[in-house]
């Protein structure tokens, strides 16, 4: 039996495994072990597991991971979250499928703050599905506009998703993370132009919420004012050079404690909820990570990838081809697979295919980490649409699923842009201060 023929079968168990619900850092770790060992020897399958694991867990561009994460958890603990919310409503909550926009656009903010999509959701869900229910919005529309927004969490920085390609493909955190601001801010753009499309259409999909007087807009402005403070900062820091990606994720985590300390809003028992939520979701990702560092020598071994690579180069087909049969291929995994466990997955294939087709990884990197996005709110798995169905209990499933389809297509129309126009992606990176 070749190297390849064993590459394939472990792969198909790796799917197996998947599909009997094994998380996926076990089910990789388990298929790499044992394919390494096949294929060179147990000593090498050992060393692999012995050196893999320590030099993970003694990254220091890792440590962005935990941080940002406990800076959401403390926002989110100490209900500084809702403010963003609160700002947004009140600036734009009174005029047609305005409190849809706002909750889009407080999800944006929190993303900023917490890199996660699931917790973008489930706190924006819990903060605006109730508002929403009291005007009454369509079930689609307020759903939808929930589960989408989520979403943001994944691509506009600090990101878990960017944090995972840099591991894997040895690029920059720092620059990756810049490359998703613009991308990030046209997504969120193109989702209050679907609300706002759907509201012209079927204006009574978003009737108009309460009008708010100058003060009040005032007052909610100051009241968010702390937290953009610190978004600007951890951004405009990477940006011009003050800060690296690392010290960022510090001084971010730093300044959100500090404001919880000032305004009395963190007691000790709300930063050991944050901590100890933050070092399950750290926890999480590092066994994430071991588990790829396993498979990846196993793929290596099979050539799987250079025989991927030998026949998407064999098609004789513009590399622009080869590009959208990759993203296609993540638009139909990301119907079956979590984001995380599809990123750690194809990426040993694709990205060398990447490298000699001359693209950008960079670029590529937001790319791929859009078409992840797409998959929290694709059926049958569509992770946001779960969390938000946790939050809003009486609406039925297929409601919601009904509801992101507007916002699916939005997320597809900013990929052709984002591939037309790969500038939008690279200004920012391109231009930062080393």
């Amino acid at each position: 039996m070749s190297s390849f023929d064993v590459g394939l079968i472990g792969m198909g168990a790796l799917f197996v495994l998947l599909a009997f619900r094994i998380p996926v850092a076990f089910a990789m770790f388990v298929v790499g072990f044992l394919g390494i060992w096949n294929l060179h020897s147990l000593n090498a399958a050992m060393n692999y597991l012995a050196s893999e694991s320590f030099t993970i867990a003694s990254s220091a561009e890792l440590v962005v991971v935990p941080l940002f994460i406990l800076m959401g958890n403390v926002a989110t603990e100490t209900g500084m979250s809702r403010r963003l919310y609160d700002a947004a409503y009140a600036m734009i909550g009174s005029i047609r499928g305005g409190l849809a926009s706002a909750t889009i656009i407080g999800c944006g903010g929190f993303a900023a703050l917490s890199g996660s999509s699931v917790a973008s959701a489930l706190t924006m869900g819990k903060v605006s599905l109730g508002e929403m229910e009291r005007f009454n919005y369509d079930h689609r529309l307020s759903t939808g506009a929930v589960a989408a927004g989520g979403t943001l969490g994944i691509l506009i920085p600090p990101s878990t998703g960017f944090v995972i390609y840099a591991i894997l493909t040895q690029e920059s955190i720092g620059r990756l993370f810049l490359a998703g601001v613009l991308p990030g801010l046209l997504l969120l753009f193109m989702f209050v132009l679907t609300v706002t499309v759907q509201c012209w259409l079927k204006p009574e999909m978003g009737p108009a919420g309460p009008r708010t007087t100058a003060g009040e807009k005032a007052r909610a402005m100051v009241g968010a004012l702390p937290i953009l403070t610190v978004i600007l900062l951890t951004i405009g820091g990477i940006y011009t050079g003050i800060f690296s990606p690392t010290e960022a994720s510090a001084v971010g985590a730093g300044l959100i404690i500090i404001i919880g300390l000032v305004s009395r809003k963190l007691t000790l028992s709300a930063f050991w909820a944050a901590a100890k939520s933050s070092v399950v979701t750290t926890a999480t990702v590092m066994f994430i990570l071991i588990g790829a560092h396993m498979l990846i020598p196993f793929l290596a071994l099979s050539h799987i990838p250079q025989e991927v690579g030998a026949f998407l180069e064999g098609l004789n087909v513009h590399s622009l081809v080869i590009l959208a049969l990759i993203l296609a291929c993540y638009l139909v995994l990301g119907c079956f697979l979590e984001g995380f466990a599809m990123l750690v997955l194809t990426m040993p294939i694709f990205f060398p295919v990447i490298q000699q087709l001359g693209f950008d990884p960079i670029w590529f990197g937001v790319l791929v980490v859009l078409t992840l996005e797409m998959g929290l709110i694709s059926p049958p798995v569509g992770v946001n649409v779960f969390i938000v169905k946790s939050v809003a209990q009486h609406v039925p499933l297929g409601t919601i699923f009904r509801g992101v389809i507007p916002f699916w297509l939005a997320m597809i129309a900013t990929l052709i842009l984002l591939v037309a126009f790969p500038q939008i992606s690279l200004l920012l990176p391109n231009t930062m201060i080393n």
